[in-house]
């Protein structure tokens, strides 16, 4: 039995985010995110001006008659949610936790996802995988991934992305569209590029980063203590000290940087969210940007 505050919160994401997916993102994700391509449909009589290419002439020759394959659109997509459960995404320095927040927005795409009759799946991971829920339809399998972000009690703190999507592409064969949920803190890490740039070949890959306004600046209150939430690491600094303050700044400015230039380099979109603004303007700004790529 699950706790009456995962069921309330359970309920009001379901009631926010489905009023999102109605009122803006619904035909956004239609328009952006294509199927396989074209499904075979039929084979029917030839009629002038078929394309001679779609003769099927196994057909042709025992019938006598000239025949075609009709094909049609294939819209339907597996859409795959790659959420982290490591110890860094469970911090908030505003209203809104940073795993909240991921469930909140996995939420968006997998209702806008089911509403184009497209299949949703989960995977949790910290420095491994945790938890996959292999892809399903229907309202209620994405209340159960949502469930699951929410209640998920990770065995691991660190995170090991790459080591994820290795497992990911053992156990999805079919192309997919995967979002990957996560506050990406070692973007530096060279078997992090070269394992995306891989998984991006097998799949459609997109990063929705998180970040909290705390990983970029120190307030000025004094001496404070930091702890690392992967490692458990413990250091005292004086945030009083614009020195201090400055070449924290700088270097979060600079990781920042370089996870942009991670994903610039491999090739794939990344949707930017901050804890401290409302995320509709980001996913709105990903799929214009995605269907002026495509209208091009």
């Amino acid at each position: 039995m699950l706790p009456k505050e995962i069921l309330e919160k359970i309920l009001r994401i379901d009631i926010t985010t489905n009023r999102l997916v109605t009122d803006v993102f619904a035909g956004a994700y239609h328009s952006v995110f294509k199927g396989r391509g074209m499904e075979f449909d039929e084979v029917r009589e030839y009629q002038p001006g078929d394309d001679i290419r779609s003769i099927d002439w196994n057909v042709t020759a025992r019938t006598g008659l000239a025949h075609v394959k009709k094909y049609i659109e294939e819209r339907e997509l597996t859409v795959m949610i790659l959420v982290d459960a490591s110890a860094s995404v469970h911090f908030a320095s505003t209203n809104q936790m940073k795993n909240k927040l991921a469930a909140e927005i996995a939420a968006v795409l997998a209702f806008a996802a089911i509403r184009n009759n497209d299949k949703v799946g989960l995977l949790m991971f910290t420095d491994g995988p945790e938890l996959f829920i292999p892809p399903k339809k229907g309202k209620a399998h994405v209340l159960r991934v949502i469930r699951e972000i929410l209640y998920f009690k990770p065995q691991g703190r660190a995170t090991n992305l790459p080591k994820v999507l290795e497992h990911l592409i053992k156990v999805l064969h079919r192309r997919s569209t995967v979002f990957i949920i996560s506050d990406f803190l070692d973007p530096k890490d060279d078997s992090l590029r070269k394992s995306m740039r891989i998984a991006d070949q097998h799949h459609d890959l997109i990063a929705v980063t998180l970040t909290d306004p705390r990983e970029i600046d120190l307030p000025d209150c004094g001496l404070v203590e930091l702890m690392d939430a992967e490692t458990g690491s413990r250091t005292v600094v004086d945030t009083s000290n614009a020195a201090l303050r400055k070449v924290y700044h700088n270097k979060a400015s600079n990781r920042l940087k370089a996870r942009n230039r991670l994903f610039e380099t491999i090739g794939i979109d990344h949707i930017d969210i901050s804890t401290d603004v409302p995320y509709t303007k980001a996913l709105v700004g990903f799929f214009a940007k995605r269907r002026r790529r495509l209208n091009r």
